[in-house]
């Protein structure tokens, strides 16, 4: 069996069901994939320390948003859960990292929104575990304990937002305007150093890359990259690039 791909994904948020091009997007990404026999997410909407196991069954989603349409908090997908891939999550952590459960936590949006698109169906096992630090040294190194799980079919997706300001979103209107440049240039920054497979530069990305600060005034969004990274091991490609509402929405694969 080839290894599955590993995959850093920018969510966007609820209304991502309403972008036609983004919902193609990810659908046509998911099915140049191998279906994958399990899903491990880590998303940055759950930070909790030590490392935790969300639900290994069907329970309800996380609405961790305020604010929209009654219409996105009706939203369901039920997924199976993944007791087996918990038990081998367990497994190739114990040696090194203390690991908690959750069993009542379901998928958040961070995890749930893109799934949606990706596999409609909701046919494939999904479990979700926590951010347990921002440190991007920790979180790479994470990714490389959970890389083996690559070659028992699991698909393991870091999902976040390539940038992420919300305050800043105003600058730009609509899903097609011309983005603020403190955005653009942290993601053409972004786009090279993955190329070229600069693990360095991209872990020390907050003194590195143009107007980090600003494109991260805190970096839980970028953080399942790093996560991603660990797990990937070799340069990644873009498979989704652009703007929604000035956030750089560059989304990838690391074979």
């Amino acid at each position: 069996m080839a290894r599955t791909p590993v995959l850093y994904l920018s969510h966007g948020a609820p209304p991502l069901a309403d972008d036609v091009t983004w919902t193609r997007q990810l659908a046509s990404w998911s099915a140049d994939l191998p279906k994958p026999k399990a899903i491990l997410v880590v998303s940055a909407h759950w930070e909790e320390a030590p490392l935790t196991l969300g639900a290994t069954e069907t329970v309800p989603l996380v609405y961790d948003f305020w604010g929209f349409p009654d219409r996105f908090y009706q939203v369901k997908y039920a997924a199976p859960g993944a007791p087996e891939l918990a038990a081998k999550v367990r497994k190739l952590l114990k040696s090194t990292t203390p690991v908690h459960d959750a069993p009542d936590r379901g998928l958040d949006h961070g995890a749930y929104v893109p799934l949606v698109e990706m596999y409609p169906d909701a046919d494939v096992p999904v479990l979700q575990v926590s951010m347990p630090s921002l440190d991007p040294q920790v979180l790479f190194d994470l990714g490389r304990k959970l890389a083996p799980l690559r070659d028992e079919g699991v698909l393991i997706i870091g999902s976040g937002f390539f940038t992420h300001n919300l305050s800043a979103m105003r600058e730009t209107d609509g899903t097609d305007g011309t983005p603020p440049r403190w955005s653009s240039e942290f993601d053409h920054w972004g786009d090279e150093v993955i190329q070229h497979g600069d693990v360095d530069a991209l872990l020390d990305f907050q003194h590195k890359a143009p107007a980090a600060a600003v494109a991260h005034p805190r970096i839980e969004h970028f953080a399942p990259l790093f996560v991603t990274l660990g797990a990937g091991e070799t340069a990644g490609r873009t498979v989704i690039d652009g703007f929604w509402h000035g956030l750089a929405k560059r989304s990838l694969e690391f074979s």
